[in-house]
């Protein structure tokens, strides 16, 4: 459940950055986790669908605990690197349940990813030895962006996965998933950790992005909106892989 709650928030992000990339303000919407969730509330039941979102966002928080206490089922799932990686994401995701929570519970949020990173960046830009802390968190999300996208092209996904228990005819579509929806988010966080150090850089706590700004910035690359919708399409089908995940996922 939650690995499909995170796969519809994926997809819609990536359908609002498409439209962006097009020309549309998606409605006055950012191409963000709360643009998403205004998106899937406007939908037939989606109170309902809002509350799925989060609580499956909470399952995953305990699933990433359960691995970080006991281990993976995936291959090295045992070794110190991989318990200490499902801890950090069990915060990960415990904090976005808890914001997807609050929404569906009537609080509106901070308002959209950007303003929400500028703030959280002022704050650790006024403590001692802040610009310090800032560019080692945006060199770590760089870094951890670009890991990303080199274990999607390599296909390390495959560890994850009951690959034997895949149809022949379904293991292409799951590498094309895997690779492109890889290395876009890949693309995004490394976009985030730039601009981090930026700010860092700079003690501008106005150079840090969240999710909507670091899309939207591919669009001010040399090649221009096309590399915008180059990645949308690869958030959006980094969503259907984690439908993939839900269904094959080592557990």
């Amino acid at each position: 459940m939650g690995m499909v709650a995170q796969g519809v928030l994926f997809i819609l992000v990536g359908l609002l950055a498409l439209r962006i990339a097009f020309g549309g303000s998606g409605g006055g919407e950012q191409a963000d986790q709360s643009g998403a969730l205004r998106q899937l509330a406007a939908q037939p039941f989606g109170q309902l669908l809002v509350w799925a979102v989060g609580v499956g966002l909470a399952g995953l928080a305990v699933w990433r605990l359960s691995e970080a206490l006991f281990g993976a089922a995936e291959k090295g799932g045992h070794k110190t690197r991989k318990r200490l990686l499902a801890a950090g994401f069990c915060v990960l995701y415990a904090v976005l349940a808890y914001s997807v929570i609050s929404y569906a519970t009537g609080a509106q949020g901070s308002g959209s990813s950007d303003a929400k990173s500028e703030d959280i960046t002022a704050r650790a830009l006024a403590v001692p030895a802040g610009q310090f802390l800032v560019g080692a968190v945006g060199l770590a999300i760089a870094a951890a962006g670009a890991w990303a996208a080199v274990q999607a092209l390599r296909r390390k996904f495959h560890d994850q996965l009951r690959i034997s228990s895949v149809p022949r005819r379904s293991r292409m579509w799951i590498d094309v998933l895997g690779v492109t929806g890889g290395v876009s988010r890949g693309a995004v966080l490394v976009a985030l950790g730039i601009f981090a150090m930026e700010a860092a850089w700079s003690s501008d706590a106005d150079e840090a992005k969240g999710m909507d700004g670091a899309l939207r910035s591919f669009a001010d690359t040399p090649a221009g909106p096309w590399l915008l919708v180059a990645v949308a399409v690869g958030v959006a089908l980094y969503g259907l892989f984690s439908f993939a995940l839900a269904r094959w996922r080592r557990v």
